[in-house]
């Protein structure tokens, strides 16, 4: 018999606080792990599942969580929950949202937190599959982890069990509440499940408040459903961690490290060399292609990608940047760039937003550049700044030259030629061009067109001052150095004093 995998809703419960965060900023939901939100990668697993209705249920700094979910999914839907009465209230409001809608369920909903980033799609759909072979009311995901404490102990019917089956879950035990035989049970409670519409419909209307807390749990639902007579059985998430929720900054760095892990082992898995895993960070949204290199103390953030044969590292951090086939990168942070085929960038070079580079172009030590397109085979070797710029093919720029581009009002362009050589030291007074195959002067302040061909030449005429030093500074080092050299016949005197003194 074939079984669909398709639930017919997904409730994700978002409302919490959480408040052991300690933060004042940002809901819990809201931290980011490795370019998602927590709660991003929980809709991002639940929409490969395909629901038809994905609802997330807020209520803590909800203005912030609802601008946020309209930006990454404007499908989803939002049901409030005004006041935090326990999680079945949160998965009662889930579902009177859709009601509203005039959504009538009917088939497999899936229960799962916001704040469990780990817990992968693979894993959900292992649960709904089970839940729908199997006929259950309920199916919990659990998982077998090294210490028990502080969980509910799935406690399963004996083998010898009747109708029930055997192995199916006869209760959940909270740790307070366990016995010593029950503490000694290493399967725990996941909290989140699969449950069969209608019946997870009509047993939170059964739902009580006479607990300590005063509120609504959703764990009273198997029990409502069990005494009814419907089968509850469980999952066991083969890896423990994908069950883990976070609530605190300790265990969103631990998220942090297992789903890091999982993506550069993903991309060693497509061919990517990467050598050294524990210093390299990867968002969820990077891509590679067959024999890129990543080297030591790499952070690839965003829609980074990674083309053949480059190398990226070490020392780099790039975000939304893409890297040609056979580009190097070293020791650079580079942010919205294209680096073009071939291309090399630093050690120590700054691309900002808008910077493009051509196939087999330069952006060499020292060089920031932004908003900068470098045509094919065009070097910018050392210690400048290219702001606001058009570069042609085949130029080199000189060292120490910057692209003067922002009056304090306005920002202006700069476009050099092809096949130029502008000298070091220039200054490009934007707006301004230089035609292709002209020259600039070192140490040259260009605010003027340089026509194709020329030389632009902009700088005093230098003057030297003979005996300066030996009368302004006498008896100092550079003067006793000055007057051996004098008189060993070196230095002669081709321009007098001038009176500038």
């Amino acid at each position: 018999m074939s079984v669909a995998v398709r639930p017919a809703a997904i409730v994700i419960l978002a409302a919490g606080g959480g408040t052991r965060m300690k933060s004042r900023r940002l809901p819990k939901v809201l931290h980011p792990v490795c370019g998602r939100s927590l709660v991003g990668h929980v809709v991002a697993a639940s929409r490969e599942l395909e629901p038809e209705h994905l609802v997330v249920v807020v209520g803590h700094q909800r203005e912030q969580v609802v601008a946020h979910l309209g930006e990454i999914d404007p499908g989803a839907r939002i049901a409030v929950q005004e006041q935090q009465n326990g999680t079945g209230h949160a998965v009662r409001v889930g579902l009177e949202e859709l009601a509203s809608a005039g959504v009538e369920l009917d088939g497999t909903v899936v229960v799962t937190y916001g704040d469990t980033p780990l817990l992968t799609v693979e894993t959900m759909r292992a649960l709904v599959a089970a839940h729908e072979a199997e006929g259950n009311a309920v199916t919990v995901l659990t998982a077998v982890v090294p210490d028990p404490t502080g969980y509910g102990r799935i406690v399963r019917e004996p083998e010898a069990s009747p109708a029930a089956g055997a192995g199916a879950v006869a209760g959940i035990v909270e740790h307070k509440d366990a016995t010593p035989e029950q503490l000694a049970i290493t399967e725990v409670n996941s909290g989140v499940y699969a449950f069969d519409a209608k019946l997870l419909a009509h047993a939170l209307t059964q739902v009580r408040t006479d607990n300590s807390q005063g509120e609504e749990y959703l764990t009273d639902t198997l029990g409502i459903l069990r005494g009814e007579g419907h089968r509850v059985g469980a999952v066991v998430a083969v890896d423990a961690r994908e069950i883990l929720g976070i609530n605190d900054r300790v265990q969103l760095a631990a998220a942090r490290r297992v789903l890091n892990d999982r993506l550069v082992q993903a991309a060693m898995r497509a061919g990517v060399t990467v050598v050294d895993p524990a210093t390299t960070w990867l968002d969820v949204q990077v891509t590679f292609e067959p024999d890129a290199v990543v080297l030591p103390n790499t952070r690839l953030v965003g829609a980074t990608h990674l083309s053949e044969g480059c190398e990226v590292g070490p020392n780099s951090t790039l975000t939304d940047t893409t890297v040609g086939v056979d580009a190097v990168v070293s020791n650079t942070v580079a942010t919205g760039a294209e680096i073009g085929e071939g291309a090399t960038v630093g050690p120590f070079a700054y691309l900002r937003p808008g910077t493009r580079l051509g196939r087999k172009a330069k952006a060499g030590a020292f060089v920031e550049m932004k908003n900068a397109e470098v045509g094919d085979g065009s070097k910018v070797p050392h210690l400048s700044y290219v702001g606001d710029a058009t570069i042609g093919e085949g130029t080199n720029i000189g060292a120490a030259t910057v692209f003067v581009n922002y009056d304090g009002v306005s920002k202006h362009r700069t476009v050099i030629g092809s096949h130029c050589r502008t000298g070091s030291d220039n200054m490009f007074i934007a707006p301004v061009e230089v035609g292709d195959g002209a020259y600039t002067a070192a140490g040259s302040v260009i605010t003027k067109d340089v026509p194709p061909g020329a030389l632009g030449v902009s700088r005093a005429q230098q003057r030297n001052v003979a005996g300066w030093v030996a009368r302004k500074r006498p008896g100092t080092a550079a003067a006793e150095a000055a007057e051996r050299a004098l008189a060993a016949g070196a230095g002669d005197v081709t321009e007098p004093g001038d009176g500038v003194e």
